[in-house]
């Protein structure tokens, strides 16, 4: 809490180039980028960064083969070429994974047209990955026991990309980056709305934890509010040439259902496109595609049905999934970004995923709309270029504010850990060795984790039970990490709540001590106010249960 708290300060105390609205992936991106270009830059979201769409999605970072079947060739090219960005900017964290197709009899387009289209999509990403493969019903089976293959007539194997951790840690990791450039940035700071006073935006903001009010002076305002940029800009007086619809998406978090890293793709009952993805110990299924009024979404009976229903259609499991298989469930929307004038009843189906970035020059306002997780590098660049020709001077316009550190201080981490016979210390349960996770997740901050664990080896032990998250990664996260709630780690910074049963995490005595190095003295109020706040999602709803 020191951290937020000096940032508060400096927010209502200092004077800004931009201030972003939202810590989302678009908030998150521009942040680092203004800040690691010169800029001083001020970044706020009224719940938790990543709070939103941005720790909803698939944790996939791909090229939108989808999207070619609408024929938006312009996009795929544009997300391969950003995908495969990725992979190379951030090798440990955005990893190539193998997709595998099933075509069932009566699919509108056969197994071989569809495959000639995976190595159109290859060729779009630059020949970048492994290349496609068409498989018959009985290889796919041979390869994937779990797949029904009655009634199929083939499939395709082509490559994309996942994240290794949760998108909401990925997310998070900008900020990081921002931060370390300079930002000054704070959740759960809520603005009330700005106005524009001479070559100054002031913009009132409310801290969600006190109700205390300030307000806050910017060049430039940047509404990355996600799915709530429409609201906001109502909030401002912005007129704007595009807006918001939206899309729900959920997806179960269930036991894992092989041990094979593939992705298995179907196409569900209704035509749309329909994931079986790896999440370490567990697999994550879904996703739908439900046109929403509003952003605010839950959790349907229906939704939970839908995606049982295809899953057990499509895999031949021994047991059929059901209700109680389920430890989690995330549920979010897609701002899909359309002309303001088209009016809301197209097919959003056939809406372009793309982000807009509509900029007002007269007021030094900027609205981002839609985009996509794998366009985040993209929106960065954009937006600084856009704010330097509002007139905020950038010091070091072509600095890359992207990436894992250089490979030599990867090395010089990879060597000490070694000495220290780090990966001998990793957990049964890990999936993966100590240092190469502890460098996915904080790179060259890890370095203070191995000193403290070469002082005290039981700072390597684990502290909440079915997870992997050692001690001393708790007290970096309250020193560095900007845990304010419970959830802020359990479910954002790390992956804890959607991997380990509800009733679980209740009974953990490491959870409570997790707590403790969290929260001090405040640990028990926290970790009650948590449980009361957050229903056992494991459990299905009859009708509706709260989003996550």
């Amino acid at each position: 809490m020191k951290l937020r708290n000096r940032n508060i300060e400096k927010l209502h105390t200092e004077e800004f180039d931009a201030l972003i609205i939202g810590g989302g992936i678009n908030g998150a991106a521009t942040a680092a980028a203004l800040a690691g270009k010169g800029a001083k830059v001020a970044l706020i979201d009224r719940g938790d960064f990543a709070g939103s769409t941005s720790m909803h999605s698939s944790n996939l970072v791909w090229g939108g083969i989808k999207y070619m079947e609408s024929k938006d060739f312009a996009l795929v090219r544009k997300l391969c070429k950003s995908r495969n960005h990725l992979i190379k900017s951030y090798p440990s964290t955005v990893q190539e994974i193998r997709f595998l197709t099933t075509i069932t009899k009566g699919f509108r387009h056969s197994p071989r047209y569809l495959w000639a289209g995976t190595w159109l999509y290859w060729l779009m990403g630059n020949g970048f990955t492994k290349i496609p493969r068409l498989l018959s019903p009985n290889k796919i089976k041979q390869e994937e026991p779990i797949i029904n293959v009655e009634g199929s007539i083939g499939g395709f194997e082509y490559s994309d990309a996942y994240l290794h951790d949760n998108d909401a840690r990925f997310v998070f990791n900008f900020v990081r980056h921002a931060l370390d450039y300079g930002a000054t940035a704070a959740n759960y700071v809520e603005s009330l709305g700005a106005e524009r006073e001479g070559d100054w935006w002031l913009t009132k903001a409310r801290n969600v934890m006190d109700g205390s009010t300030f307000t806050i002076r910017a060049k430039v305002l940047i509404n990355a509010a996600g799915p709530w940029v429409d609201q906001h800009n109502a909030l401002t007086g912005q007129k704007t040439t595009h807006q918001h619809m939206y899309s729900k998406g959920i997806h179960l978090i269930v036991p894992q259902l092989t041990r094979i890293k593939r992705v298995l793709a179907f196409f569900a009952s209704d035509g749309r496109l329909f994931f079986v993805i790896p999440m370490g110990n567990r697999t994550c299924i879904g996703t739908t595609d439900t046109h929403m009024e509003h952003p605010e979404v839950d959790v349907t009976a229906d939704d939970i049905a839908f995606v049982l229903e295809n899953i057990n259609t499509r895999l031949t499991l021994k047991n059929p999934l059901t209700a109680d298989d389920i430890i989690s469930t995330r549920c979010g929307v897609r701002p899909l970004a359309i002309k303001a004038d088209q009016g809301s009843d197209r097919d959003f189906l056939q809406l372009s995923r793309k982000h807009v970035i509509d900029t007002n020059t007269e007021s030094a306002h900027i609205s981002i709309f839609g985009g996509k997780l794998t366009d985040c590098l993209n929106v960065g660049d954009e937006i600084a270029d856009d704010v330097a020709r509002l007139g905020v001077t950038l010091s070091d316009p072509n600095f890359q504010w992207y990436g894992e550190p250089p490979l030599p201080v990867k090395q010089q981490f990879m060597d000490q850990a070694a000495r220290m016979n780090l990966d001998a210390m990793t957990a049964d349960s890990s999936s993966e060795p100590l240092s190469s996770r502890l460098w996915r997740r904080y790179a060259e901050k890890a370095m203070g984790m191995l000193e403290e664990i070469r002082q005290d080896p039981s700072e390597a032990d684990i502290l909440i039970e079915g997870t992997e998250y050692i001690r001393c990664e708790l007290a970096h996260a309250r020193d560095h990490e900007m845990i304010t709630q419970l959830e802020d780690f359990l479910r954002r910074r790390a992956k804890v709540s959607l991997v380990v049963q509800h009733e679980q995490l209740r009974q953990s005595k490491g959870l409570k001590e997790a707590c403790k190095v969290l929260f001090g003295e405040e640990a028990e109020e926290r970790f009650n106010t948590y449980f009361e706040q957050n229903r056992d999602t494991s459990q299905p709803p009859q009708t509706t249960i709260e989003g996550q």
